[in-house]
């Protein structure tokens, strides 16, 4: 059984470690495989903002359970320079880098919960869940 795996996050490479390793805990748990993809893809909006802002971090992956449902909870975090404004930066098409800005916005419409807690200076965590139907 898989339970409680953590990624470092400090290339490419581990992205899709992180991402394979989800996919494998979320069959497990009985997620579709669209279900699978959405959470490898929010997966890869977090993680890439980790390797762009902070250089490195680690994703840990979870199992979790709520009123009789299994899901999985995934969090990304980093020592990085923290996100100034939350708000702004979870809007669709906001992006200091340039990009499309859909990053975090678009990670937690593929979630059922999602939360960031930052501190700048100090770095950012993303919580994010999902449950099986």
């Amino acid at each position: 059984m898989i339970d409680g795996i953590r990624v470092p996050i400090d290339s490419e490479s581990q992205i899709l470690i992180a991402r394979q390793q989800a996919r494998l805990l979320a069959a497990e748990l009985g997620f579709w495989s669209v279900e699978q993809s959405f959470i490898a893809m929010a997966i890869s909006e977090v993680a890439l903002n980790i390797l762009q802002y902070a250089g490195k971090g680690e994703v840990i992956l979870s199992k979790a359970q709520k009123n009789g449902s299994q899901g999985i909870v995934v969090v990304a975090r980093d020592d990085g320079p923290g996100i100034p404004d939350v708000e702004l930066a979870m809007q669709e098409g906001y992006s200091t880098s340039g990009g499309a800005g859909l990053g975090l916005a678009g990670a937690k419409r593929l979630m059922d919960e999602f939360e960031v807690v930052s501190d700048v200076g100090k770095g950012t965590t993303v919580t994010m869940k999902k449950w099986v139907r």
